[in-house]
């Protein structure tokens, strides 16, 4: 009498093993994708290079977010994208009594005035604030709360992002006088860190020069609210 044998073959479903972003991500890929899409369609007669750029890219992140897989991170054979490092320093002269810098600096929210990237910056108290920054392209923007780590009157002002950030950055401020005591040299250093695993990390691999130079140039604008002299150095390092 013949025999049939049975065999018990457990399935998973179909695609798990392709996801490598997790949902957080994928709901920022979905509505980046989305705003990004159609602007490329608004530009399409307009600056036609220029809208089928956003509308590829756009495609790109909505497919991303839908079916949760990046094929970016699996060639790299990891789950999550390597974080960025971008160091900004900056050194110049205002010609201003030291105090009176210190003080337009100390009120945080000044700062989107010469600062193109910043959206806005809401003050909650004396130490902490929320910032809200426009990424490259205008697609969407991300924001984060700040704590002031030290602060020196009319000497040093610092600050940075509070843990679990998007970006973690912290800034560092210093004042001190000219040789003739009548201007301020300002000394800026900014520390810029994205974590691996979002969409911002991604992004800035796509975009780190913009990133880069946007940063620069903000701060070099600091110059038409404060007057200071025409010569600026700003030293970017990666």
């Amino acid at each position: 009498m013949a025999t049939t044998t049975l065999k018990l073959i457990k399935r998973t479903s179909p695609g798990n093993n392709n996801i490598n972003l997790k949902w957080p991500e994928r709901y920022f890929s979905i509505i980046a994708g989305v705003k990004l899409g159609f602007s490329g369609i608004k530009n399409l007669f307009r600056k036609p290079f220029l809208g089928i750029l956003k509308m590829g890219t756009g495609g790109y992140l909505l497919n991303r977010g839908i079916t949760g897989h990046c094929e970016v991170y699996s060639q790299i054979d990891k789950l999550t994208a390597e974080a960025i490092n971008i160091n900004i320093h900056s050194s110049f002269i205002v010609n201003k009594p030291r105090m009176e810098v210190y003080k337009f600096w100390r009120n945080l929210d000044n700062l989107p005035l010469f600062m193109n990237h910043l959206e806005r910056v809401d003050i909650i108290d004396n130490e902490h604030s929320h910032w809200i920054v426009k990424i490259p392209t205008g697609v969407t923007t991300i924001s984060w709360n700040t704590e002031i780590a030290h602060d020196i009157p009319g000497e040093l002002i610092g600050w940075s992002s509070m843990p679990g950030s998007v970006i973690d950055n912290a800034w560092k401020v210093s004042f001190s006088d000219t040789e003739d005591g009548k201007a301020t040299i300002v000394d800026i250093t900014i520390r810029y860190r994205q974590p691996a695993g979002s969409l911002c990390s991604m992004l800035s691999h796509i975009f780190n020069p913009t990133f880069k130079n946007m940063v620069a140039m903000d701060i070099q604008n600091f110059k038409q609210y404060m007057d200071a002299e025409d010569e600026v150095v700003v030293i970017v390092e990666e």
